[in-house]
């Protein structure tokens, strides 16, 4: 079922859809989801084991007081190593991320607030950027983009 929302199209699977926004959004609150994803697997480095803890201690009550809040909805923190899947029908698999990489991903957390600028206020206090990490705050899409593109582009044909 349709709905029209300031503007926008609110679709029964809770999907908004217009022009300029496909983000998944709740349509009980009208928020949408954001992906907080944490760059930097080194922040630590030169720190003593105490100051270790402290920071951790800090960024998880940070973490619980968003859970608490309703603001997360869930986080988890992703080890150092894995594997990268590439090439057709996935035929190259080669040791990866390497946790030296200042893109290497330690965790994430996925946040239901208003709009970017608050998933951004919220990032903003993470208590590992004053090491050197970097948050990332990416939307968190509705419909694969390279799926919603073609449409588009047929649509315009």
């Amino acid at each position: 079922m349709l709905q029209t929302r300031k503007g926008k199209t609110v679709r029964g699977d809770g999907l908004t859809k217009n022009k300029h926004e496909h983000k998944r959004m709740s349509t009980e609150n009208n928020k949408s989801e954001y992906l907080l994803i944490f760059r930097g697997t080194d922040w630590d480095k030169g720190l003593s084991p105490e100051e270790i803890q402290k920071v951790t201690g800090e960024f998880m009550a940070w973490f619980q007081r968003l859970m608490q809040e309703g603001t997360a909805k869930t986080g988890q923190p992703l080890e150092h190593e894995g594997k990268i899947v590439s090439g057709k029908k996935g035929r190259t698999v080669a040791d990866g991320p390497f946790a030296e990489s200042k893109e290497a991903i330690g965790g994430y957390f996925l946040l239901q607030v208003r709009n970017i600028d608050e998933a951004v206020a919220i990032a903003k206090q993470c208590p590992i950027l004053e090491y050197g990490a970097r948050v990332e705050v990416r939307p968190v899409a509705g419909e694969c983009v390279s799926m919603r593109r073609a449409n588009e582009q047929l649509t315009a044909a």
